[in-house]
């Protein structure tokens, strides 16, 4: 199995590229800020062509390329539908920081992609030759979801986006975010996966889940904290 990642923009959110092999179809997840260029050198390289992008929740700089990713190769996003209205108004999610990068971007305007696709809570994606379940984890968003698969010789990892880092959690004070769901999420979804399953984050640094569950300060008992980046 290939996994390709790299960071993009001012926001150093991670995208990820995921295919079975070099030379056919590929999954693109959350791809951000300038993420178009890079994503198309990566894809070059490996002489891949993607079918679908994954969006582990709508803040804007997870989904900023998405429209013109996907309506570029004519694939859909596929998104949990409690975060689909950010597509279109990404700067709904993000509270009073909205008129901060409405201030810093003037003239942004984001729409949906042609196609959109709505990702379920333990749904099973068979897409480019890939399994990835989908497990629902409110906290940093309402829609938030991570995206769980397993190599061929079947070392698990799962692809977190904002919900679970190295050494941290995503936040929880923007719309749609709750520490006690949060919370729930990582409990009952994240560590009740085995050890060695990497973790492919939203930003940072892979881990795993085994480090985690032993460093990670933010699940070691009661929370005060709400985490870090969008």
């Amino acid at each position: 199995m290939l996994v390709a990642g790299f960071p993009a923009g001012s926001f150093q959110t991670n995208c990820f590229v995921v295919a079975p092999d070099e030379g056919g179809p590929c999954v693109v997840v959350d791809p951000g800020q300038e993420a178009e260029e890079p994503l198309r050198k990566v894809l070059a390289e490996r002489k891949l062509s993607p079918v679908a992008v994954l969006l582990t929740h709508g803040h804007l700089d997870h989904m900023w390329s998405v429209t013109p990713v996907c309506d570029g190769d004519d694939i859909p996003a596929w998104i949990h539908p409690e975060d689909r209205f950010m597509l279109a108004d990404p700067l709904k999610g993000v509270g009073e920081m909205g008129s901060q990068l409405a201030a810093m971007y003037p003239g942004l305007e984001f729409r949906e992609p042609k196609q959109v696709e709505t990702l379920t809570d333990g749904a099973t994606l068979d897409l480019a030759g890939l399994s990835l379940t989908v497990d629902h984890t409110p906290g940093h968003t309402r829609g938030s979801v991570v995206f769980r698969s397993a190599t061929e010789d079947g070392a698990p990892f799962v692809l977190a986006g904002d919900t679970l880092f190295q050494g941290g959690i995503g936040r929880t004070d923007l719309p749609g975010g709750s520490l006690e769901e949060m919370m729930t999420s990582l409990q009952t979804k994240l560590l009740s996966l085995p050890d060695e399953t990497a973790v492919l984050p939203g930003h940072g640094q892979p881990t795993t889940i085994g480090d985690e569950r032993h460093t990670n300060p933010f699940l070691q008992g009661p929370q005060n904290a709400p985490g870090r980046n969008l």
